[in-house]
């Protein structure tokens, strides 16, 4: 099938930014990302690009658009309408690109002991930021008699929040969820390992993608997803997959935070004090909110978690290694005033 560019996503916003380019230039969608080259797609062909030397593939994502000269190397990239990014894991401050151009984002998680709010809350503050529109997948809801239960947990975490619980396999409740991302749109879908996102996507594109079993323990699955990548669903639609995450380290996401978090923010500005911690100082508004049973503690400690996260995202790279560095010299430390005392 032939594709055109507003097949692929191309809009007024795009087109916008070439209006004074170089008309030798070809307009592409990245498809997939590696480490050396990456996927583009136009007009129903596939290509493989390249980068300047001095440029690495680690500063595109997934979705973007981008003009590429007559020796398939990127000359630019377009401003983009969204872009899904996440600090790198580990002391390491720098940021990494999920995907881009992104209209609904797809969070999944299942109808069992992968079930966790706080992570939950984690996705719904990136989507927030990024400026794309959140909708819960609860899968495997066939297998669950608190189906119910799931679902107004979920939706109690943010106002007018999509939830669908759904079974993957069940052709109705597939047609509810491309009916969230029609044709020419764009979606993303984030999740652990083991929630079936390979099973959804596979539904969803009428692909066949290998897909694995969870662990029994915990419910966690294995990868199966190895790289992001751009795929078209049969309504038209296009859906980015990525592969499952254990972790999710927010990056720059305070207006998301403070979004997703808006009754406790906003009752944090009314606070006595500029500065405080909401743990002991007199006039604190969100304190006094909880006690009268408007927050629960545990909203609030989720939503300070965040924020401190944040504060320490904001350092730079060596600051976030000193303070590591810090923080190991202290238990060094500790271990020799405890050496030869019993048990150690």
């Amino acid at each position: 099938m032939t594709l055109t560019l507003n097949d692929l996503g191309w809009d007024i916003f795009f087109s916008a930014q070439c209006a004074e380019t170089d008309p030798d230039l070809t307009v592409m969608r990245l498809s997939e990302i590696h480490r050396d080259c990456m996927t583009g797609i136009t007009a129903g062909e596939t290509f493989t690009l390249t980068t300047p030397p001095e440029v690495s593939t680690g500063t595109f994502a997934v979705g973007d658009w981008v003009l590429v000269a007559s020796d398939l190397r990127v000359a630019q990239t377009l401003e983009r309408k969204s872009l899904l990014s996440r600090r790198a894991a580990g002391t390491d401050a720098r940021t990494q690109l999920i995907a881009a151009n992104v209209d609904t984002l797809f969070i999944t998680t299942s109808c069992n002991p992968d079930f966790n709010p706080a992570r939950l809350e984690r996705y719904l503050a990136l989507a927030k930021d990024a400026g794309t529109t959140p909708v819960v997948v609860l899968t495997k809801a066939d297998l669950s008699d608190q189906v119910d239960d799931f679902v107004t947990r979920t939706r109690a975490l943010a106002p007018d929040l999509e939830v669908l619980a759904i079974n993957a396999k069940d052709p109705a409740d597939q047609d509810r969820i491309m009916a969230l991302c029609g044709h020419s749109q764009t979606a993303a879908l984030l999740g652990s390992s083991g929630v079936g996102k390979s099973t959804l996507l596979n539904a969803l594109t009428g692909e066949t993608l290998a897909t694995a079993d969870i662990r029994e323990t915990d419910a966690r699955g294995r990868h199966t997803t190895t790289a992001r990548t751009l795929r078209r669903m049969r309504n038209g639609g296009w859906i980015i997959d990525t592969p499952g995450m254990r972790a999710l380290p927010l990056n720059d996401a305070s207006d998301g935070i403070d979004a997703l978090f808006d009754e406790v923010s906003k009752l944090a500005e009314t606070c006595k004090f500029n500065n405080c911690s909401h743990e002991h100082e007199p006039g604190c508004a969100v304190r006094k909110a909880v006690k009268k049973g408007e927050l629960t503690t545990e909203r609030v400690a989720r939503w300070q978690k965040l924020r401190l996260e944040e504060d320490r995202n904001a350092e730079t790279m060596t600051q976030t290694k000193t303070r590591h560095r810090g923080f190991a010299k202290q238990i060094r430390k500790m271990k020799h005033a405890n050496k030869g005392r019993k048990g150690y």
